[in-house]
């Protein structure tokens, strides 16, 4: 079945190495960008079918910037303009313009979306949201003392900011999936420090540490196959580099549903 997707923060790294994985399963993309001197490279990611290969989907770039969504009405609008089943956040900040950006992006931005897209009248039945390994708030039974302390330092001095807005946005998307049930599914992948090498094995789900790399692309193609997968459901995943091939560890946790959110104060509710 074929998929119209909303993808926010289409330049980004990971967003560029998703876009040709979703047109590939003929789904079609709208990718939302900030800045219209980014058009050609986004238009530029559209793969040629080949002559063995199915037709791609299409490719649409809107240029809109996230800070102007301050309401969930502005969202709703967004959605209804664009009329998708899928959304994928993989935007963000970056750690520009100081931590008032960060919260207007990351928390609010991201929030009033996901609230949007949580209504039954808007059509959205999955949304995806890239996180970061550490958004959490408790320790997690799978993490030594050592490891959970580490991620706090972090976690309470250079990524205080970016951690609070982005907390808080996982938590909504757990709460609202919840919520909503079979109707609409939230996932939230959360990568470990971000590389840029080739995709590989990996290690996804309950990670056994709290910090390691893992390759952008690796994330997008987990990201891809989370969406493709018929039996997902809400969920939080950790992934990091690892010793198993994508497609078994993806298939693995779906089967087991395991659920990173456990032990965090949203899981219960």
């Amino acid at each position: 079945m074929a998929h119209n997707v909303l993808l926010l923060g289409g330049h980004g790294k990971i967003a560029q190495l998703l876009t040709p994985l979703l047109l590939r399963r003929s789904w079609n993309v709208t990718s939302v960008i900030r800045n219209p001197e980014q058009i050609s490279a986004v238009q530029s990611l559209a793969p040629s079918p080949g002559p063995s290969q199915n037709a791609t989907g299409h490719l649409n770039v809107l240029v809109r910037s996230l800070e102007d969504i301050q309401s969930e009405s502005q969202a709703r609008s967004l959605i209804d303009e664009v009329k998708p089943d899928y959304i994928v956040w993989s935007a963000g900040a970056g750690g520009k313009g100081g931590p008032s950006r960060t919260f207007a992006i990351d928390r609010d931005a991201a929030i009033h979306l996901i609230r949007a897209a949580a209504e039954e009248s808007s059509g959205v039945r999955r949304f995806l949201l890239i996180s970061y390994l550490g958004s959490r708030k408790t320790k997690p039974a799978w993490w030594s003392e050592e490891s959970w302390e580490e991620m706090k330092k972090v976690n309470e001095g250079v990524l205080k900011n970016y951690y609070e807005a982005k907390v808080a946005a996982d938590e909504v998307l757990y709460e609202v999936g919840r919520k909503r049930g079979n109707g609409f599914v939230g996932i939230d992948l959360r990568p470990g420090t971000l590389v840029d090498e080739k995709a590989g094995k990996v290690e996804l789900g309950k990670t056994k540490k709290s910090g390691g790399n893992v390759s952008r692309e690796s994330v997008a193609k987990v990201a891809d196959q989370l969406l493709a997968s018929s039996e997902i459901g809400n969920v939080w995943l950790d992934l990091l580099d690892g010793e198993e091939d994508i497609d078994s560890a993806v298939g693995k946790v779906v089967r087991d549903k395991v659920d990173c959110a456990e032990g965090e104060q949203v899981y219960g509710k």
